[in-house]
């Protein structure tokens, strides 16, 4: 297998109603044929970006095609002032994407508000996927912290913040996502997009976008899901608890929920093994285990 970087490459920009949007590929995979894997889409969630994926992607890569980028407002994309980097866009970005990469029926992998995302690509915007993959996502109510609550209610405030002052609660709030301590690297991938003046006010921006109505509109409709779906779920998640996740798997026809021992809501940090093996293992169309 090839080398792969520290970080995942994001070299192409989709511009999505005027703001760019980063992304990248990577691994080949057969074409056609009965062992022919189709190609797998990447979905990253709060306050996150697409480098969550970062150790998983150089092994499910060796045999498929696979697509990662960062949404509206997050990781490497534009960070535009006063722009709607909520729940209500994205899934629009994902299915303007997936149209441009020219997949039909990609599998899909998707981390909290990317959860979110897909399902309502899937569900208001018609995106066809061939099996969905959820690790710890955000989904069905309740959700929203209360220091989500605080900062929504006082984005302002949060966003005058002194530098110092304001890397300091990132760092402790990200960390809290984790079961096991982050190491530095990972400490410094996922605060470097929420540093600087511009990264400082899009961390409270897109706290402060959101809302529980985004799922709140696709809860109603999960009954409706016809697709092989996989939820991976941190037992020790404490932002989203497993609880959650067996409400969330029975509401949905079919679904299959691994819980994952020893790991929080940043399963990927925890225990990246645990989704390399969901998605390797993943080579059929059975629901269920």
């Amino acid at each position: 297998m090839n080398a792969f970087p520290s970080e995942l490459a994001l070299p192409h920009r989709f511009v999505q109603e005027g703001r760019p949007v980063a992304w990248g590929t990577a691994g080949e995979g057969p074409e056609g044929g009965p062992g022919a894997r189709p190609p797998l889409v990447l979905v990253h969630g709060t306050p996150f970006s697409s480098q969550v994926w970062r150790r998983i992607v150089p092994w499910i890569a060796r045999d498929r095609r696979v697509f990662w980028f960062d949404l509206l407002g997050y990781g490497r994309s534009a960070m535009v002032p006063g722009a709607d980097v909520s729940l209500g866009v994205q899934n629009g970005l994902l299915a303007a994407l997936v149209r441009h990469w020219g997949l039909e029926r990609p599998e899909v992998l998707a981390h909290d508000f990317g959860g979110a995302t897909v399902l309502r690509a899937i569900l208001l915007d018609g995106l066809a996927v061939s099996r969905l993959t959820l690790v710890d996502p955000v989904a069905i109510a309740p959700w929203g912290s209360p220091f989500v609550q605080h900062v929504r209610a006082h984005e302002a405030a949060f966003a005058g913040l002194p530098d110092a002052a304001h890397a300091a609660m990132l760092e402790a709030y990200i960390a809290g996502a984790a079961h096991r301590p982050l190491g530095a690297e990972a400490r410094a991938v996922h605060m470097r997009p929420w540093l600087g003046a511009a990264g400082k006010a899009a961390f409270y921006a897109q706290i402060a976008q959101m809302d529980q109505r985004w799922t709140d509109a696709i809860e109603p409709r999960l009954g409706a899901l016809d697709i092989p779906v996989t939820l991976l779920w941190g037992e020790k998640d404490a932002w989203i608890p497993f609880a959650q996740g067996e409400r969330l798997a029975g509401m949905i026809p079919g679904a299959r929920l691994v819980p994952v021992p020893e790991a929080g809501h940043l399963v990927q940090e925890d225990a990246p093994e645990s989704v390399v093996a969901a998605m390797l293992g993943a080579t059929d169309g059975r629901r269920g285990p």
